[in-house]
């Protein structure tokens, strides 16, 4: 039997998240057609974000709405990392003037649709394509701005830090969110480190851990990581730290 429009208008608005965007792909498995989603554009049901994206005209979408129509409708792996991972569970502990900076992961070619990219979500999204570690590694499900999304852990997030820094995020501030993570949890932080691909990030993070005398450094084996052969320089003109072969900036060195 034949559903009608206003029964798929009924399914639609109960299926609805408040604050998120409906994709065409997402509209199709509910059975509703582009005819019938112009149809309700028409009525005022929908507005159009971008083609094949709408919203509910009583609403303003939001960038963490945006993220879990892409997580949940596109099941695209893209997760929220970095610096806004760590903020989310009170890790990162600085206000920053003006619009905030939304740091997004997704593996090398996970390239995020242009109507996400280009629309103002009211803040300035910084999406990296890396495969430095790997994809589901350290990756959980947490709430933010109402919405369950895919973000990484404290142990997870601190090394994507690390693998911005020093172009896009700063050391120093890297250094200070670092000091506050008292709670990493030792099998995880091994099983990612292990795992890294990059020996930049590792030698950061046991050089960082180490001048902040990090708990969890005394559980690492560190033996069984990969941490390369010659320098790693951060910074020109910086301070040479010879046990884990790195030049840092010399505020970063004297740090106390």
């Amino acid at each position: 039997m034949a559903i009608s429009r206003g029964e798929k208008l009924r399914t639609l608005l109960d299926a609805w998240v408040p604050g998120m965007v409906a994709t065409s792909a997402w509209l199709k498995g509910l059975g509703v057609s582009p005819q019938h989603a112009q149809q309700y554009v028409s009525s005022h049901w929908l507005e159009p974000v971008a083609m094949g994206v709408f919203r509910r005209p009583s609403e303003t979408p939001t960038w963490e709405g945006a993220l879990y129509s892409l997580q949940t409708q596109l099941d695209l792996q893209v997760h929220v990392g970095a610096l806004s991972a760590l903020a989310s569970e009170g890790s990162a502990h600085y206000m920053r003037l003006g619009r905030e900076t939304v740091f997004l992961f997704s593996k090398t070619g996970g390239v995020l649709p242009g109507w996400f990219r280009t629309h103002d979500w009211g803040v300035d999204l910084r999406h990296t394509q890396t495969q430095f570690l790997p994809a589901h590694l350290g990756v959980r499900d947490t709430e933010m701005g109402g919405f369950r999304l895919k973000a990484s852990t404290a142990e997870r997030a601190i090394l994507e830090c690390l693998h911005l820094a020093p172009k896009t995020v700063d050391l120093m501030e890297t250094f200070e969110v670092l000091e506050g993570l008292r709670t990493l949890r030792p099998a995880l932080m091994q099983s990612l480190l292990e795992a890294c691909a990059s020996i930049k990030v590792k030698r950061l993070f046991l050089f960082m851990a180490d001048k902040a005398s990090l708990p969890v450094l005394s559980h690492l084996h560190t033996d069984a990581l990969d941490l390369g052969t010659g320098d790693r320089a951060m910074v020109k003109g910086g301070v040479y730290i010879a046990k884990h072969r790195l030049i840092v900036p010399k505020e970063l060195a004297v740090h106390e």
